[in-house]
């Protein structure tokens, strides 16, 4: 019982979905007004890019024998996989998110391309930072930020996604996919671009 909630933990903490969960927070959160329309097409965009479009990809590079599983459990598989996402999240930057549009979400995805770029760095030099870890400490990150920004309570919140970061990071070691040192470097990885891009939106 155990074993299955901890690897249910993985599937539902993917890096996949924290991208759409930053999005959503954000919509939620924001005292703007922003017409229910475009706040529906933004989040059908996104979720196309980030999540069903990943999906695809990754079907066809397991069909092409370039990766053998979805948790990517080796720094060779992460290297195209990385290539690709980063080259969806800047098309997103570029045409979905962009800067004169929403100016808070294009900040939080060029940190997170920064991270993807830090990652794909690590793959090639051997080293396996988690990627679980990555994209939800940079969700973390900017949940605090928003709360700064716009003055807004979310502790509730944030206390979530505290315990989402360690419910990860627990599933991720019981399942012997990452040390520790591989989970810290991820958090780092993932916390440290949303703190560089705050000098341009906070």
């Amino acid at each position: 019982m155990i074993d299955r909630v901890i690897k249910a933990i993985s599937y539902i903490f993917h890096p996949l979905f924290m991208p759409l969960l930053g999005v959503t927070l954000y919509f939620s959160k924001t005292p703007r007004y922003i017409p229910d329309p475009i706040i529906k097409a933004k989040i059908f965009s996104i979720t196309i890019l980030t999540v069903v479009l990943p999906i695809l990809l990754f079907y066809l590079l397991k069909t092409l024998k370039k990766v053998e599983s979805v948790h990517l459990e080796t720094t060779r598989e992460r290297i195209i996989p990385l290539i690709l996402n980063g080259l969806i999240t800047f098309i997103l930057v570029s045409r979905v998110i962009t800067h004169n549009e929403i100016e808070e979400l294009y900040y939080f995805f060029i940190g997170a391309l920064c991270s993807t770029f830090a990652c794909l760095i690590l793959a090639i030099l051997k080293f396996k930072a988690s990627l679980h870890m990555v994209a939800a400490s940079g969700f973390f990150m900017f949940a605090i930020a928003i709360s700064i920004h716009f003055q807004i309570n979310i502790n509730g919140t944030i206390a979530l996604l505290c315990i989402m970061l360690g419910a990860i990071a627990t599933s991720r070691l019981h399942l012997k996919a990452h040390t520790n040192s591989e989970l810290i470097i991820g958090f780092f990885v993932g916390v440290i671009p949303q703190l560089l891009v705050l000098n341009y939106w906070l």
